[in-house]
Order: C-alpha cells, then structure tokens, then sequence
C-alpha cells in the first residue's frame, strides 16, 4: 500500500509540474513546436536513467524510485501528448516540424536516459 501512495503523490506532482513546465516553456516560443513536450520528455528522461541506475546499484531507495522515479517521472513524460503533437504538425502541414519533433525527441530522450545512467554509474560504481 505505502508503494501505491508513493507513486500516487510521485503522479500528481509530475502532472503539476508537466503543466506548469509545458505552458512555461511553450509561451516563451513562437513557434507550432511543442517546447513544453519536448522539455518534459528530455528533463524526465534525464531523471528516470539517473533514478532507475541509482536504484539497481543500491543508491536510489526503492521508496524514492517508486515516488520520482514510476510516479513523478512517469507523469512527467508524455508519450500520448508527443504523438498527438507530432500528428497534428503533420496534419496542419507542418511536415518538417512533425519530423524534426520525432528525430529530436527520440534522439534527446535516449539521449538523457544515457546521461542520467552515465551519472548514477559514476556516484555508485559496482
């Protein structure tokens, strides 16, 4: 139970802060692509290979996954919004965005997840 209200409050902070951060970041932007998105996804991605790392070598308590890691990170990021965006640009005639969002997010997520690993591998070395 105490794993289910961990990820719980983990969920609804990262949808506070996926939406603070998206219109943020997106009113600084005149442009139809998605910065908020894409800022979320990077910054979650980042976050998740740090804590999920961290957690595999005893560093990042199973508590603190279950809390950042499942529920925070997890609400963070957003898939669904992602491709509902990138189909959108492409619809409205934005092709070249709609293809530069996929290339940039799949690259800059995976990206930060090496990252965030890289990181958590240096402060717990095996």
């Amino acid at each position: 139970m105490t794993a289910l209200l961990l990820v719980a409050a983990g969920g609804g902070l990262g949808a506070v802060l996926r939406f603070v951060t998206d219109r943020t970041v997106q009113a600084k932007h005149d442009t139809v692509f998605p910065w908020g998105t894409f800022a979320v996804n990077a910054v979650g991605s980042l976050l998740l290979g740090f804590l999920v790392t961290g957690a595999t070598r005893g560093g990042v308590p199973a508590d603190a996954l279950a809390l950042l890691g499942t529920g925070m990170c997890g609400a963070l990021t957003t898939y669904s919004t992602f491709a509902y965006e990138t189909f959108r640009l492409a619809e409205q005639g934005a092709r070249f965005f709609a293809v530069a969002n996929v290339l940039a997010t799949v690259a800059t997520t995976l990206g930060g997840v090496s990252l965030g690993r890289t990181v958590a591998l240096a402060l717990w070395p095996s």
